[in-house]
C-alpha cells in the first residue's frame, strides 16, 4: 500500500468517525477542507466499495509491461522477496527502466493483492531433544513485570531466572531497577549458591547487559562479565538473536513466574520479594512434579547435585557508588555538559537532589531512597537536553485537583460530574491522560463553548479526551468563521448619464512652474 493509499484510507475513516460523532456533512466538509459532494459520496460507500474506487483510480504503473513475468514467478515461488523479484527483472529484462526499490515493492504488493498471492513463510521444523546429562547445562533469561503496590500504584520489577536443564531445578532473583553487568554477576553467584554448585555450560539469550555485539557467531562479552566467566570457568553458549525456541525451558519458566508467582502479588521492597520468591520455589516451583518429566525438580536435583562443580564464593566487586546531583526546578540534572530530564513533579523545592550512577552507555537516576526514577542513554554531544516524552506527563497533580479544575469550566456541575465518572469507569488506567487532554482543550475555551461542547459530547456519547478537543476545535471554527463579503454599493446607482462625464485633469505646466521657481 502506497503512502497515497494510506492517506486516502485515513481520510475515509476520519469522515466516517466525524459522522458517527454526530456532525453534519457540511461541518465535516468545512473541517476537512473537502467538497460536500465528496464527503457525501464517501459516506455512502462501504469499505469494499471504497477499495474498488481506489483501485480504479490508480494510474498506469511504470512496471505494468512486466506484470505477467512478476505474477508468474510469484505463483510458482510465493515466498520470493521483493528484492529477489527486482533482481530477476534486471536479469531477464535488460530494457527495465531505472526504478527505485520502493517502486518495485509497491508493484509486487499490487500483484499479490490483484492475483491473491499471499507471502508464504517457510515453516520451521521442531524435534524433541534428548535429555542432557546431569550437571551439564543451565539456562538463563531475564523478565520484567509491573507489580501492584499497597498505595494503588504500580512498580516495575526485573528478574533473573536460571534453570538446570536436566532436573528443572529453578532459581529466581528480583530487583526494582534494570539489570547492569554487576547485577547479572551478583545474580549468577546467588543462583550458584542456591544450587550449591556450578554447571558445565550456561545458555544465554543475547541480552544487552552482557553481549555487546554479534560478529558471524563470535560473541563479544562486556569486560565485566568476561572477567567473571573466566574466574568461574563455566562454558558459555548464546542463542541466536530473537530465537527463544533454542532456549525453550527457561522461556517457559519466565511465563510461569509471571502467572504463578507475580500475578496479583503486592510489592513491598526487594528484600521481601526475594524472600517470598525463595519460599515459593521450595513449596511450588521446585516441589510440584514437572509437566513433562512427571518428577519433582527437588527429587531430580538430589541426583544432579553430585554432578555440579563445587561452589566456592568469590569476592565480587561492589557496584560503583552513586553520586549526588542537584535537581533543578525544571526537573533536570546537569551531567557532563548535558541536561537529562526527570518526570514532572520530581523537584520539591530548593535542596532537591537525586543519586546518579552510570553503567556502560546509560545513566541511571535514583531518588534519596535508592529507588530508580528514570534512565537515559548518555549523549556524546554537549549542550543538549536529553528528554523522555513520558516526563512531560504531569504526575504531581492528583486526579481530585484535575477534576476540580475541569468542573469549574462548566455551568452544569451535575452533568460534568456524570461525564467524568464515565471516564473513570471506561478508562481506569488512563483516566489521568484523558483528564489532562480535557484540561488542555479547556485552557483557551470560554464557558459558553465549553457548555456547548459538553452537551454535544454527552448527547452523541463521545467519551475521549482527544475527540472532546476536536469538537471544541470545530465549534471554534464556526464562531470565528469569516462573514461573507458584502457587495459594493455604487453611490449613484445605475445612473448611465454619468458615463460620459470626464474627470478634471491637472495641467502639467503648473507643476513645472512651482518646481523651477
Amino acid at each position: 500500500m502506497t503512502e497515497k493509499d494510506i492517506n486516502n484510507w485515513i481520510m475515509y475513516h476520519e469522515i466516517h468517525k466525524l459522522n458517527r460523532m454526530g456532525f453534519s456533512v457540511s461541518r465535516i466538509a468545512r473541517y476537512l477542507g473537502m467538497d460536500c459532494r465528496t464527503v457525501r459520496k464517501y459516506l455512502q460507500m462501504r469499505q469494499e466499495q471504497y477499495e474498488e474506487h481506489l483501485l480504479r483510480s490508480d494510474r498506469k504503473k511504470i512496471l505494468s509491461p512486466y506484470e505477467d513475468f512478476v505474477a508468474g514467478n510469484l505463483r510458482e515461488y510465493p515466498e520470493t522477496s521483493t528484492a529477489q523479484i527486482h533482481d530477476w527483472l534486471k536479469e531477464h529484462h535488460p530494457d527495465l527502466p531505472e526504478v527505485s526499490p520502493r517502486t518495485v515493492f509497491n508493484f509486487v504488493m499490487f500483484i499479490r493483492q490483484k492475483y491473491n498471492i499471499p507471502y508464504e513463510t517457510v515453516t520451521r521444523s521442531f524435534f524433541p531433544v534428548q535429555e542432557l546429562a546431569y550437571g551439564y547445562q543451565a539456562q538463563v533469561d531475564f523478565g520484567v513485570y509491573n507489580m501492584r503496590c499497597s498505595n494503588a500504584k504500580r512498580r516495575k520489577v526485573y528478574f533473573f531466572a536460571m534453570v538446570l536443564s536436566r532436573s528443572r531445578m529453578k532459581f529466581v532473583w528480583f530487583k526494582d531497577a534494570p539489570f547492569t553487568t554487576g547485577d547479572v554477576i551478583y545474580a549468577h553467584e546467588t543462583a550458584f549458591e542456591f544450587f550449591g554448585g556450578i554447571p558445565k555450560i550456561v545458555v544465554y539469550d543475547q541480552d544487552r547487559t552482557m553481549v555487546v555485539d554479534e560478529n558471524l557467531g563470535e560473541i563479544i562479552l562486556t569486560s565485566g562479565f568476561r572477567e567473571y566467566t573466566r574466574s568461574r570457568g563455566f562454558e558459555l553458549h548464546f542463542c541466536r538473536k530473537s530465537d527463544p525456541q533454542s532456549k525453550g525451558k527457561v522461556e517457559n519458566v519466565i511465563q510461569y513466574i509471571k502467572k504463578n508467582f507475580l500475578f496479583n502479588r503486592l510489592y513491598q521492597d526487594n528484600e521481601t520479594l526475594n524472600e517470598q520468591a525463595v519460599a515459593w520455589l521450595h513449596r511450588t516451583a521446585n516441589y510440584l512434579p514437572h509437566n513433562y518429566t512427571k518428577i519433582s525438580p527437588q527429587e531430580a536435583f538430589r541426583e544432579e547435585a553430585g554432578y555440579l562443580s563445587p561452589y566456592r564464593p568469590l569476592a565480587i566487586k561492589t557496584p560503583p557508588e552513586m553520586k549526588k546531583y542537584v535537581l533543578r526546578k525544571h526537573n533536570v540534572i546537569n551531567y557532563k555538559s548535558n541536561f537529562y530530564t526527570l518526570p514532572e513533579g520530581t523537584y520539591n523545592g530548593p535542596g532537591s537532589f537525586v543519586l546518579v550512577k552510570t553503567e556502560g552507555d546509560k545513566i541511571f537516576i535514583y531518588d534519596k531512597n535508592d529507588q530508580l526514577i528514570t534512565s537515559h542513554v548518555i549523549s556524546r554531544e554537549q549542550g543538549k537536553t536529553i528528554s523522555n516524552t513520558h516526563h512531560k506527563r504531569d504526575t504531581s497533580k492528583s486526579l481530585g485537583e484535575m477534576e476540580h479544575k475541569i468542573r469549574e469550566c462548566f455551568t452544569d456541575k451535575s452533568l460534568i460530574e456524570d461525564y467524568l465518572e464515565k471516564f473513570r469507569q471506561k478508562y481506569p488506567r488512563y483516566t489521568r491522560d484523558h483528564f489532562q487532554a480535557l484540561l488542555k482543550a479547556l485552557e483557551t475555551t470560554d464557558r459558553h463553548t465549553a457548555d456547548k461542547t459538553l452537551a454535544f459530547c454527552v448527547n452523541n456519547e463521545i467519551l475521549h479526551g482527544l475527540e472532546f478537543n476536536q469538537v471544541i476545535h470545530i465549534f471554534h471554527m464556526e464562531v470565528h468563521e469569516k462573514k461573507p463579503t458584502e457587495l459594493i454599493k455604487l453611490l449613484h446607482g445605475n445612473d448611465l448619464l454619468r458615463i460620459d462625464h470626464k474627470p478634471q485633469v491637472s495641467n502639467i505646466d503648473d507643476y513645472d512652474k512651482y518646481i523651477n521657481q
